[in-house]
């Protein structure tokens, strides 16, 4: 029988969406599956060497729960669903946002993005960087991972179309 293949698209570069690829593509592997990343346009982020820019962008994101992760039961139940007309008129709101889900993921146990991608890293997961949009956006190979391939979307294609699951995230 044939190793099993999943080939993903990531696309967006925040703290967010910086864990499905990751987890998927961690999990596939220690299943038995050849994982091809293709990091393309703001998920390029998500291959730097420095992930400290990460952040989370509630605006525009009407399904991310806002709890609290500190304080009693009852507080930390709440659902903080803030419009997104006020989130846009707070300064600083982004910045807060992101210190809470950052804490929500370590009380929760949950890996970091730096221990997800090491274990992609690890797992003899490709990371793949298009080399189109690299140099669109004006990034050096030294912004990245010593470890990333660059190439453009028609060679990871050829990847992408023997797989047998094909994610865009």
């Amino acid at each position: 029988m044939d190793e099993k293949k999943l080939a993903i698209i990531a696309t967006k570069g925040t703290l967010d969406w910086a864990y499905p690829p990751f987890i998927l593509a961690s999990t596939a592997a220690a299943l038995g599956y050849e994982v091809q990343i293709f990091f393309t346009f703001y998920g390029l982020q998500l291959v730097r060497k420095d992930l400290s820019g990460l952040k989370v962008s509630p605006l525009g994101n009407p399904g991310m729960p806002m709890k609290m992760p500190f304080g009693p039961k009852w507080f930390k139940g709440i659902n903080w669903n803030i419009p997104n007309a006020v989130q846009a008129i707070i300064p600083g709101y982004e910045t807060l946002a992101t210190g809470l889900m950052k804490q929500t993921i370590k009380n929760c146990g949950v890996a970091s993005v730096s221990e997800l991608r090491e274990l992609c890293q690890e797992a003899e997961v490709k990371f793949i960087a298009c080399q189109m949009t690299v140099e669109l956006f004006g990034f050096e190979h030294s912004d990245f991972l010593d470890d990333l391939e660059y190439a453009g979307a028609a060679m990871f294609f050829e990847f992408a179309g023997e797989t047998d699951i094909c994610l865009y995230i």
